[in-house]
């Protein structure tokens, strides 16, 4: 840009030019006028208007022209006396006047930049000038980003100017940079009060004076630690809130923490049973200490763990009674040939007995087992409450010690109840040993069992909230000292157990709750200390439905007669047998055979898959494993069913029926049959079977 000057500018040769078109043009616009004479009102009025337009327009064109010398002069001075890059600006983005420092930076350009980045910044700015405002804009000149300050000057003039050395470092004297950086690391003052967060947090909060926070006083604690340890108050050791022991393991895993962040989990001093997480942050001489209970969220965590616990023991207790039952069944039916070649009266005989008694044993921990699980076959029945009991009394009174003596109360008007017998006897037999051993320490007592009727109301009364119409109710009960408060909440959890080591196992009360509830009733327990203890089962009232009613008595008057034939084992027909375990499947196989059938054995559910389409139509029943390598049970039944057609199906299993019931659903001629089984139960169902299906 050339340098200013202090004389009037010069008027624009352009602006000049369009002055002589313009008086041109008025000139000719005279001549029409002038000729049709002045005498003509139209005449005198287009000189006239003509006239006017002339003045008009002179007086438009000769604004430009004016310069502002003097302002021009003046904001000259001024700039050349800023030592940063300056300039003024018109409101379009012409620059009226630069001072050497603006030149050098931004160059000779006769205004501001009208394009990229910067543009739309710069004339942002001024938008914000012209509204009274300072405008900032980012401008890059010499390869760095200086920031703009646009601010009105006068009438439409606006002063630009270019502030800092852009995003380089920052150029300070050695002795300010020192001070910087010991600001910079300079750690904060210790606190002098709790901040507003931790004052109203709903955790205990507490601000500790001391080197050692467990041994540190308390400077200020917020509310909520009052409720959480019960202390807080001024003055007070942080540590004596925290369980003598469990303080002692935090202090030595606070010595070896790494990561400062990591919570310390410690016991309360008030409540040894209440856990809680501690927070420590350091600074000189002070600790904040953060106390939040989390005993809901471990006992959730436990319930969990147990929930996943008792899961996985359910999946073992059925791999394991699959293949016990498995060798049980082999056991058995190997017993039974030898049964036959050593009849009553052979020196053998009794040693076999003894190995049959004792595998039923065995059979009857697995049953144990699988009730704990609730995965036990059931095998329900109409039962009277009254006779179960009754004929079990012999049998619980040999479990008791000659200073406990057992009580037995029959109600009246007893109901039926349908549910497993072995099962019920299980759970009353349990619970009569746990009262037997719970009053042991009182060197006898008295052990009573209730049997009765109860209405809605009275089962509601006596334990059972959610009951629904007339149960059936056993109670055992004993003279006891009764059940601690602290572990009425746990008694029916498993391996749960007050009884010394070496004594009890903690299942008992768990199998009992299992099987109360596979049998769709309620459990209670009702305990005072120092009055003894009554466990009470609740069972539904079994309704007969109206069709049953006739059939009862015309189903035991011809059953008589019909009993011989039951015990004829023998039969007729193409049996398909599907079982894994060859020691199983061969005795099964030799015994059918000896019974008249022809059976075909499997393997595998593929191999019985091949033997079923090359025999279609020509199988009487098929007997299959529900738990196989490869091809389950109620898969090799879905498949097969087409070369079946309508012939029985048995499964046999040491699983609950309810485990795989649902993979049968719109099935017909199903049945299951329990193991371990011998082959007298075999034989009888084979034959039932097949003259259902004839």
């Amino acid at each position: 840009m050339a340098e200013p000057s202090s004389k009037p500018s010069k008027v624009d040769p352009f602006i000049a030019l369009a002055v002589f078109f313009f008086l041109l043009a008025a000139a000719f616009a005279f001549a029409p006028a002038l000729n049709a004479g002045l005498e003509t009102l139209a005449g005198t009025m287009l000189l006239v208007g003509l006239a006017g337009v002339c003045c008009l327009g002179l007086f438009v064109l000769r604004g430009p022209v004016e310069a502002p010398a003097e302002t021009e002069a003046g904001a000259e001075a001024f700039l050349s006396a800023l030592g940063e890059p300056s300039a003024v600006a018109a409101p379009d983005g012409r620059l009226l006047t630069t001072n050497p420092a603006w030149r050098e930076a931004m160059g000779t350009a006769p205004r501001l930049p009208k394009s990229g980045a910067a543009a739309s910044s710069l004339f942002g700015a001024l938008a914000a000038a012209r509204r009274g405002e300072l405008g900032r804009a980012m401008v890059r000149t010499g390869g760095q980003e200086r920031e703009a300050l646009v601010s009105p000057l006068g009438p439409r003039r606006f002063l630009v100017r270019l502030t800092g050395r852009g995003t380089g470092p920052l150029a300070l004297p050695s002795s300010a940079m020192e001070v910087l950086n010991a600001v910079a690391g300079a750690k904060a003052p210790p606190p002098k009060v709790l901040d507003a967060f931790a004052a109203a947090s709903p955790f205990g909060a507490a601000l500790l004076e001391g080197d050692d926070p467990f041994e540190a006083r308390i400077i200020e604690a917020n509310p909520a630690l009052a409720a959480v340890a019960k202390g807080g108050e001024p003055g007070q050791v942080f540590g004596d809130l925290i369980e003598p022991t469990s303080r002692l393991d935090a202090a030595m895993r606070l010595s070896e923490a790494r990561d400062g962040h990591a919570p310390l989990e410690v016991r309360l001093a008030h409540d040894p049973t209440r856990i809680a997480h501690l927070y420590l942050s350091q600074s000189p001489g002070r600790w904040v200490a953060y106390l939040v209970d989390v005993s809901d969220q471990k006992q959730v965590e436990l319930q969990l763990s147990q929930s996943q616990k008792m899961q996985a023991i359910g999946q073992l207790a059925g791999g394991v009674a699959h293949d016990f039952n498995n060798l049980l069944t082999a056991i058995l039916m190997q017993l039974d040939v030898l049964s036959t070649r050593h009849p009553v009266g052979d020196p053998s005989y009794e040693g076999l007995n003894e190995i049959k008694q004792t595998s039923m044993r065995a059979a009857d921990l697995v049953r144990k087992l699988l009730a704990f699980s609730r995965k036990q076959t059931v095998q329900r029945e109409i039962l009277d409450v009254g006779e179960m009991v009754s004929e079990s009394e012999v049998l619980l009174r040999r479990l008791l010690y000659e200073d406990v003596k057992l009580v037995t109360d029959y109600g009246r008007n007893l109901p039926h109840v349908r549910a497993d017998r072995s099962q019920l006897d299980t759970a009353v037999m349990n619970l009569v040993v746990n009262a037997r051993d719970a009053i042991r320490s009182h060197g006898g007592g008295v052990i009573r069992i209730r049997t009765a009727r109860v209405t809605q109301e009275e089962a509601r009364s006596l334990g059972y909230p959610t009951a629904q119409g007339d149960q059936a109710m056993v109670e055992v009960s004993d003279d006891g000292p009764g059940i601690p408060p602290e572990v009425m909440d746990k008694i029916f959890d498993p391996f749960f157990t007050t009884k010394p080591v070496g004594e009890g196992t903690g299942l008992g009360l768990a199998t009992v709750y299992g099987i109360v509830k596979q049998s769709e009733g309620w459990i209670a327990v009702d305990s005072k200390p120092g009055q003894g203890a009554a466990f009470r089962i609740f069972l539904p009232v079994h309704v007969a439905p109206v069709a049953e009613t006739p059939a009862v008595p015309a189903a035991a008057a011809p059953a008589a007669p019909k009993r011989p034939a039951a015990r004829d084992l023998s039969g007729a027909g193409r049996i398909l047998f599907v079982e894994d375990e060859d020691a199983v499947r061969g005795v099964a196989a030799k015994l059918l055979r000896a019974r008249g059938y022809e059976v075909i054995e499997a393997a595998s559910g593929e191999e019985a898959l091949e033997i079923a389409e090359e025999h279609a139509g020509r199988i009487d029943l098929m007997i299959s494993d529900v738990v196989m390598p490869g091809m389950q049970g109620p898969d090799l039944l879905k498949q097969a069913r087409q070369y079946l057609g309508s012939a029985p199906v048995m499964f046999i299993s040491g699983y609950a029926e309810s485990e795989f019931s649902d993979l049968l659903e719109g099935e017909r001629n199903v049945s299951f049959l329990p193991k371990p089984i011998d082959i007298k139960t075999l034989a009888e169902r084979v034959k039932q079977e097949l003259q259902k299906a004839a």
